[in-house]
């Protein structure tokens, strides 16, 4: 049974959460607190890896980021991670950290104070979604009233035209059509109140969604905030390392911070892309299309994802052609392959291969296919079809300790079909999976 270091009593009832790891990860002790946070047992916690207690973004964040300034200056104050609960829900939540030595081993001990205005702003926004959803369906219920009474309309003008031919002859039946036409008259009028009114409902409906709009760009820029901030304070050391205000830096340390930095600066872009899922879903995305070699960009990443590589002892294969060239988005290219590069490493076993390439093609009319392939655990059949869709996750019984908030995948296709391409996938559950990127071919290419 895992029990891990005793805490003192006032240490485990603590208002914050307190956690301790080794170098490797191994979690070392761990108060009451931080266990009914997350809803986990003492035993689901000592002795495991410190990133299962992660989202997957916060895990590539501790693996490139986090842990190194721990290393580098012993110490990490107010960052932000999302820590993953027992049902996979998200906990926001701001940690402080030191690491020392301790008994001839490093240690690190946390502080975790869980952010509950973030839960704040997600509530408001689910609200503001429910909101406008049913302001939707409400507008659409009174579009189809507004046609059936566009319909009874002409319906009783060709019943009153052909009252009139008849008037003559029919001089009786006109009386009674006369009283009809009063009562359809009445009828027109109370359908006339109700469009009013329905009007005004309409009114207070738009009012409603564009209160949800407001919410939902508030939620997006206390996020911003909150991300950008501690990217921002990384990249200012980085540079004063650089600068060498710290002292002497070696060619390969300045190697190392050009590698922190571009990462740094990629994150960025990638939480700005995030953050603004809501654009891509509305189709405000802006693209900067430029004709780019494709080695390039797949190279150009080889950093991001070299330490996830090691550390499962994965071999990675690039087979591109110099002259392949396609016309894309650079920022958003990058993104995309990183997003499906990560999965491929987090869902294929120690000592398995990933192999990039592209299949042979002649001609400025035939698109650009470049294959993702990896040996890893694979799709079912009958779950492939929905890996794109949003908040979806495949649940093989194999993907436990591997779960993400199901965006990646949907955001990485909507940003390929907004660049003129498309993204699909090819399975079989055991045998490895296929991520294709159909991309428009540049002319130069040719």
């Amino acid at each position: 049974m895992k029990h891990g270091v005793p805490l003192d009593a006032s240490l485990d009832d603590a208002p914050a959460g307190f956690l301790s790891f080794s170098d490797d990860g191994t979690i070392q002790a761990v108060n009451g607190t931080l266990l009914t946070m997350l809803n986990l047992t003492r035993a689901d916690v000592v002795d495991a890896r410190v990133e299962t207690l992660l989202t997957v973004g916060s895990r590539i964040f501790y693996q490139t980021h986090f842990f190194p300034m721990l290393r580098l200056h012993g110490r990490a104050e107010e960052i932000f991670l999302l820590l993953r609960s027992k049902d996979n829900g998200e906990i926001a939540a701001l940690v402080n950290a030191v690491r020392r030595e301790r008994h001839g081993s490093w240690i690190t001990d946390c502080v975790i104070m869980q952010v509950r205005e973030r839960q704040k702003f997600e509530d408001a926004l689910l609200r503001a979604k429910q909101q406008a959803d049913d302001a939707r369906r409400s507008a659409e219920l009174q579009r189809a009233a507004v046609e059936t009474a566009n319909a009874q309309l002409e319906r009783q003008a060709l019943e009153l035209e052909l009252t009139q031919r008849q008037s003559e002859e029919l001089s009786e039946e006109l009386s009674a059509q006369t009283e009809e036409l009063s009562v359809q008259a009445e009828e027109l009028g109370r359908i006339n109140d109700e469009l009013m009114l329905r009007s005004e409902e309409l009114e207070q409906q738009r009012v409603v969604a564009e209160e949800a709009n407001r919410a939902k760009s508030t939620f997006l820029a206390s996020m911003s905030h909150e991300l950008r901030t501690p990217l921002n304070a990384i990249g200012g050391y980085v540079q004063l390392l650089d600068m060498g205000i710290h002292g002497a830096v070696t060619d390969a340390q300045r190697d190392a911070l050009a590698k922190i930095a571009r990462s740094q600066r990629h994150l960025l872009r990638l939480i700005n892309e995030v953050l603004n899922f809501a654009r891509v879903e509305a189709g405000r995305v802006e693209y900067s299309i430029h004709a780019v070699p494709i080695l390039d960009v797949v190279e150009g990443i080889r950093p991001m994802i070299e330490p996830q590589l090691a550390a499962r002892r994965l071999l990675y294969e690039v087979d591109i052609p110099r002259s392949e060239m396609a016309c894309v988005d650079l920022e958003k290219m990058e993104q995309v392959l990183l997003n499906l590069l990560s999965n491929a490493i987090k869902f294929t076993p120690p000592d398995g291969r990933i192999t990039v390439s592209t299949e042979p093609g002649d001609g400025a009319d035939r698109p650009v296919r470049l294959l993702i392939r990896d040996t890893g655990i694979g799709i079912p059949a009958d779950r492939l079809s929905q890996v794109f869709d949003p908040f979806v996750q495949v649940d093989t019984g194999h993907t436990r300790n591997a779960q993400g908030t199901g965006l990646g995948l949907a955001i990485s296709r909507d940003l390929v079909r907004g660049m003129g391409g498309d993204l699909t996938a090819e399975s079989r559950l055991g045998a490895g999976s296929t991520f294709i990127l159909t991309l428009p071919r540049a002319e130069s290419a040719r």
